[in-house]
């Protein structure tokens, strides 16, 4: 799993948005189904902020996704992302027992 996580991250694009969704509420603005903490960031949001169009964030995000660094919570139509810092912490763990 290691490897695929830090092939998910070895893209700036997608550094970026982990890097975003580190402190969610200072990056991105308010939003209608509540807490981006709680509940993450709207695909929108971190669409516009990143300049992409809704099919790269979608892909990006899913990439992602795969590589379990970030969950999903669906509310409607509308998909929110979050940090999975448990996995994030683990990967950590990981690359200080393997280097």
């Amino acid at each position: 799993m290691m490897v695929d996580q830090l092939k998910a991250l070895a893209n700036d694009t997608r550094l970026q948005i982990m890097a975003w969704l580190r402190e969610p509420a200072t990056q991105f603005p308010a939003q209608d189904h509540g807490d981006p903490v709680g509940i993450g960031v709207c695909v929108s949001h971190i669409q516009h902020k990143a300049g992409l169009s809704p099919s790269t964030a979608s892909t990006h995000l899913a990439i992602l996704q795969r590589a379990d660094l970030v969950c999903a919570t669906r509310i409607g139509k509308w998909t929110y992302y979050r940090r999975n810092e448990s996995a994030i912490a683990a990967l950590l763990d990981d690359m200080r027992d393997a280097v």
